[in-house]
């Protein structure tokens, strides 16, 4: 095997994996798609599994704004999704952050820890902030 023979073997190789790639995520966005009823993805699958290229081709023509909608929507809900999380956890979830600063300085006033006027301070932020 020559240099040549190994690069069209990796060119090959390439082809290979992306329509692989390709079939998979078309198989995935078929059964993610809430449009579709039973009858319409097993029609797709046996399409995909019978004449694959052109199935994959036809479905990335007719639907891929669909897919590309539904992958968007998805996306999204993650990333507010994982904001609530973080501010959930972060602590800073609005009024009942301000309600939870002013509860724990009132703790810390009645324990004797800070003054009345570091309460006051740390009331008058909290209620800033919130």
């Amino acid at each position: 095997m020559n240099l040549w023979d190994f690069f069209v073997w990796l060119f090959w190789f390439y082809v290979l994996i992306a329509c692989i790639w390709v079939f998979i995520t078309v198989i995935v966005d078929i059964f993610r798609d809430p449009t579709l009823n039973g009858w319409a993805k097993a029609l797709w699958v046996v399409f995909l599994i019978f004449l694959p290229f052109l199935a994959a081709f036809i479905y990335l023509i007719a639907r891929g704004r669909g897919m590309n909608e539904r992958k968007l929507a998805e996306v999204q809900a993650a990333r507010a999704q994982s904001d609530e999380y973080i501010r959930t956890v972060a602590g800073s979830s609005g009024g009942s952050s301000a309600a939870s600063e002013i509860e724990s300085g009132k703790r810390l006033l009645d324990s004797g820890t800070i003054t009345q006027a570091e309460f006051d301070a740390l009331k008058a932020k909290a209620l800033q902030n919130g």
